[in-house]
């Protein structure tokens, strides 16, 4: 899978991979779910980053695990990474502000203090309940097949799409949807690259993925930030 555009000059890069921070509302948002979609499911949110979603997700009801090779650090160097991680994506959303969208945040600062607020959530939930952060990375995760009802994957699947190739995007689903269970399903957002580049692979790993026996299924969604990013990629296995 290639990316529309030539390679990016290393001034408009966003650099190393983020450890990013997102709440339950937000992944709602961008997932087109409700509450009630996760209430009494097994759920999996790869790579969960320093999300608040499952810590939220499970007081919602839920189970939910999240898995990151991130959680391999100590808790408390994780959330400093984070921390950091958060003002690196600010500053780089200020330099870039006309790419997004502003009604949901009003201003990268208030952007900045949202990411900081899920940062507090996850640092807590992740030393109170360690087990529910697994370190691992895909495409290769160290589950059950068909363990979960839903899984999850934001901000990296065609995220980066100006360093992860196509084979990886083909091997990181089949993964996914190896964990989900027959009538689960699997979510990803966003479909475009972070600086708003559309990814010209992506119809024909959906077709590759429907020759395995998967229904793919584009869904608008409510989630307004990123200019152009306005639906996610729902996955079901017949």
């Amino acid at each position: 899978m290639a990316t529309t555009t030539a390679p990016r000059p290393a001034a408009d890069a966003i650099g190393d991979y983020l450890v990013s921070a997102r709440t339950l509302e937000e992944y709602l948002a961008m997932l087109a779910l409700s509450p009630a979609d996760l209430t009494g499911c097994r759920v999996l949110d790869c790579p969960g980053g320093a999300s608040s979603f499952t810590a939220e997700a499970c007081a919602l009801g839920a189970d939910a695990v999240a898995a990151d090779p991130a959680y391999a650090m100590a808790p408390g160097d994780l959330a400093v990474r984070a921390l950091d991680d958060a003002r690196r994506s600010s500053d780089y959303v200020s330099a870039h502000a006309d790419r997004y969208e502003w009604g949901l945040f009003g201003t990268p600062e208030a952007h900045f203090a949202a990411r900081v607020a899920a940062v507090g959530r996850f640092a807590w939930d992740v030393r109170s309940h360690p087990g529910r952060y697994v370190p691992a990375s895909l495409p290769e995760l160290p589950f059950a097949d068909e363990e979960f009802d839903v899984v999850l994957s934001s901000h990296l699947l065609f995220a980066y799409g100006d360093r992860l190739d196509g084979a990886f995007h083909r091997d990181a689903l089949r993964e996914l949807l190896r964990v989900c269970r027959p009538g689960g399903s699997v979510r990803l957002y966003p479909l475009l690259e972070y600086a708003g580049a559309a990814l010209d692979g992506l119809p024909a790993l959906v077709r590759e993925l429907g020759g395995d026996g998967v229904d793919a299924t584009l869904v608008p969604v409510s989630y307004r930030f990123l200019r152009g990013a306005d639906t996610a990629l729902v996955l079901r296995k017949r």
